[in-house]
């Protein structure tokens, strides 16, 4: 592996209820096919629609990749338009999984704190992404739901310290096309990822200030 390259790992689910074939997985196919760019390394990874599944995957994911961003992406049979998600709750798990199974707490972490929200401004994202004339729609919220997308949302926060992301699609062809949601996720982890460079050398540049004037 090139260590002047960034690691940023994206994930989609597998089919569950009526989502046959999950417009999230299709989603994060077309954005392999086009990419990051040549300076990061991007490892996609399909997660299967199971609680016990999510609490063994990610936290490998962390563990083996040490990656500077994860994106983990699910569909949502409502959206309409590709939706930045703000945070992740801990509580509130009762729907059943793939293998009818939920967490006898209905919580994610015990003993986490209620919510956690990604130190990435989702609404800086979407304003910029909306502004570059993409062609597909972008919103923000703060509730991914209480099924496995936020349960995994919580548990990759937590384990990260809030470096991590979460985008629902709407199903394909309810407006948006694979290779169009393919690539706003392009464009969305990209400016991510800008935010995410501005934030340190602000921080940085802090931290040169202080020792100067110090």
């Amino acid at each position: 592996m090139d260590n002047n390259k960034r690691t940023v790992i994206v994930t989609g689910f597998g089919p569950f209820g009526e989502h046959m074939v999950n417009a999230s997985w299709v989603a994060v196919q077309e954005l392999q096919k086009l990419g990051l760019g040549k300076k990061i390394d991007l490892h996609v990874i399909e997660v299967p629609v199971e609680y016990q599944k999510v609490q063994s995957m990610v936290p490998s994911l962390w563990e083996q990749y040490h990656p500077q961003l994860v994106v983990h992406v699910g569909v949502s049979g409502m959206a309409t338009t590709v939706t930045l998600e703000k945070c992740g709750h801990n509580y509130g798990y009762k729907g059943l999984d793939n293998s009818r199974f939920c967490p006898d707490s209905q919580c994610c972490i015990v003993g986490g704190p209620d919510c956690i929200h990604s130190v990435i401004d989702m609404e800086s994202v979407c304003k910029r992404v909306s502004a570059s004339g993409l062609g597909v729609s972008v919103s923000v919220s703060k509730d991914a739901g209480r099924y496995l997308c936020d349960f995994t949302y919580y548990t990759s926060l937590y384990l990260s310290q809030g470096r991590s992301a979460f985008v629902h699609v709407p199903p394909i062809g309810k407006p948006y096309s694979g290779p169009d949601l393919g690539r706003a996720l392009q464009a969305i982890i990209k400016e991510m990822l800008e935010t995410q460079d501005q934030e340190e050398e602000e921080i940085c540049c802090h931290h040169l200030h202080s020792m100067t004037s110090s």
